[in-house]
Order: C-alpha cells, then sequence, then structure tokens
C-alpha cells in the first residue's frame, strides 16, 4: 500500500499506523554524532517545542543523557506520560545470543526509560549466524517488554525480497545481501514494521523505498535534510522561495509527503523549532517531482553495500 499523502495535514502531533498494530510520531529528532550535553540539551528544546520523538544507538553514545533529559521532562510535565513518548535505540554489533540480549538489557538500563519503543539491529555486519542470534535478541526483548518493536538496519532492497508477509524493519542501503532473507527463512516470530534509510531528494532509493511501502513497511528517512549539503541548491532555493518556507521545511515535507518518517537532527533551539514548521504548505505533484529529479545518489555516512 503506497502510503504518498500529498493531501495530508502534518504536524508534530501526527502519528503513523504500523503494521503490527502500534503507531509512532510522523516526525523524530535525530540525535546522532550528538554528544551526551547536546542530545540533552537538544532533547529539552524539541520537547517543549512538541516533539516526541527521538531516534539514538548505542553507537551514538548519548543514550544515557537523551534518556535522562526526556525522565526529566517528563517528571516536570505530569500531563505527558511516558507512553507519548517514542524512543529508539540500535544494537551496535551483531553477536551471540546472550552477548546480544545482555546489550538490549543494558541499552533499556542506560536509558532508564523503563523499555524501548523501537529497537534495531544497526548493519547486516558479522555474518550469518550473528544476525539471525542477534535477530533472536531482539525478538525476546520484545516478548519480555523491553522493547516494543523490533527491526533491523542497513538492510537494502535485496534484502527484502521476500512474501509480503514475512518482511520486517530494515535500513540504509539497497545493494547489500540477502540477510533478510536469512532472518525470514529462519522462521521469526517477528514481522517487520518500519524501514530506517538515509532518503532525500538527493538520494531517493526509490526502487527499496516503493518496495517497503508495498509491503506496508513505514520508511524512516534517515538524514532528511542531507546534513545541510544541499540547502542551497537552486532548486531548493527556488522551490523553498515559492512555498515561504525554508530549504529544511521543504526537505522535511518532501519526506512526509512522500509517507516517510523524517529523522531531522539539529541541535539549536531555533532550528529545531523551525524544521517541525510544515504545516503551513503543500508541495504540489509537480514540485515533487522536480525535487525526487535532483536525486544523485548522495550518501553522506556510511553505506555498507559489501557487507556479507
Amino acid at each position: 500500500m503506497q502510503r504518498r499523502m500529498a493531501t495530508q495535514a502534518f504536524s508534530l502531533t501526527s502519528r503513523i499506523q504500523l503494521n503490527d498494530g502500534n503507531s509512532m510520531p510522523r516526525i523524530h529528532l535525530g540525535v546522532y554524532l550528538m554528544s551526551g550535553s547536546e542530545a540533552s540539551s537538544a532533547a529539552g528544546h524539541a520537547l517543549d517545542t512538541g516533539y516526541r520523538a527521538f531516534d539514538s544507538a548505542q553507537m551514538y553514545r548519548n543514550e544515557k543523557q537523551l534518556g535522562k533529559a526526556i525522565s526529566k521532562y517528563l517528571e516536570a510535565h505530569p500531563e505527558i506520560k511516558r507512553e507519548d513518548i517514542h524512543y529508539t535505540s540500535k544494537l551496535a554489533s551483531n553477536s551471540d545470543y546472550k552477548t546480544a540480549r545482555k546489550s538490549i538489557s543494558q541499552s533499556v538500563k542506560e536509558c532508564g526509560l523503563g523499555y524501548i519503543d523501537l529497537f534495531l539491529l544497526h548493519s547486516p555486519y558479522g555474518g550469518k549466524q550473528k544476525r539471525l542470534d542477534s535477530w533472536k535478541a531482539v525478538e525476546d526483548a520484545v516478548k519480555d517488554g523491553e522493547a516494543r518493536i523490533g527491526g533491523v538496519s542497513n538492510f537494502g532492497e535485496k534484502h527484502v525480497r521476500s512474501t509480503k508477509q514475512h518482511l520486517f524493519l530494515i535500513s540504509y542501503v539497497d545493494v547489500v545481501g540477502e540477510q533478510i532473507d536469512e532472518i525470514l527463512s529462519s522462521n521469526p516470530r517477528l514481522k517487520p514494521a518500519v524501514n530506517q534509510i538515509e532518503v532525500h531528494p538527493f538520494n531517493t532509493r526509490s526502487k527499496l523505498t516503493a518496495h517497503c511501502q508495498q509491503n506496508d513497511i513505514v520508511v524512516e528517512a534517515y538524514a532528511p535534510l542531507a546534513r545541510a549539503l544541499r540547502m542551497k541548491h537552486p532548486t531548493i532555493v527556488e522551490l523553498a522561495a515559492k512555498y515561504g518556507c525554508t530549504s529544511g521545511q521543504l526537505l522535511v515535507r518532501w519526506s512526509l509527503q512522500h509517507g516517510y518518517v523524517p529523522l531531522p537532527k539539529s541541535v539549536n533551539k531555533e532550528r529545531i523549532k523551525e524544521n517541525a514548521g510544515i504545516e503551513g504548505f503543500i508541495i504540489d505533484d509537480g514540485d515533487m517531482k522536480k525535487m525526487d529529479g535532483l536525486d544523485e545518489y548522495l550518501v553522506t555516512d556510511w553505506d555498507p553495500v559489501d557487507a556479507d
């Protein structure tokens, strides 16, 4: 089912339904490459603005500070409940089952939030057996209530060549091996709900995103602002002027209208607020296609296409 919602109104209160019955906010704050203190400060600004979703990882080394900032906010605002906050983390390295399961539990302890809403395997590295063992650890974390939703990351289009009924959460690349098929053929207890990949007009990954959406997998758009590398691109500047918005707002809105869940990142209070100001305009179909045409396979970070 395609989730392109060109005319839908979006805001920080908007949520998207997942195929497992859960839902999550449409816009998340990314905290990649933030120090602990930066993540804490950014989370405070974001929560004050109205953000209710945060994307972290073990590799980011800011789980503890981010969790503390969220807990502090909840204590000061009793009208906001823990279940109103969506917190994501990711397993740094695939490993044997016992190590992975312990690592997930440590992440829950580290963030101090009681449970993790969405937990992902961060990459396909480590080989088949470690991927399968780590996946079993995620399944058990969900069964044990330490995580609400499970998934994987850095798996691309070839990894999702399977039946609609057996897909799970995948991320980043679209040309690696067939690790998702490994999980699917192992008779998994969980099925996918989300796919976190780097997506923006300069790296549309159109085949992978279409495949996910056709299989009712929500795409989370990592680096939706292309790490500010194309903010002054003539087409972006032109369209931002046309719609009376900033380049950042235009890029976030593009993600939303494609049905994605963008994870814009900023440590600046005003920019955090600004990036979510996407309510007052709708990009028309012609301009969406114009932005789609900017694709140059711009990879702003790692792209593990050689994973075995």
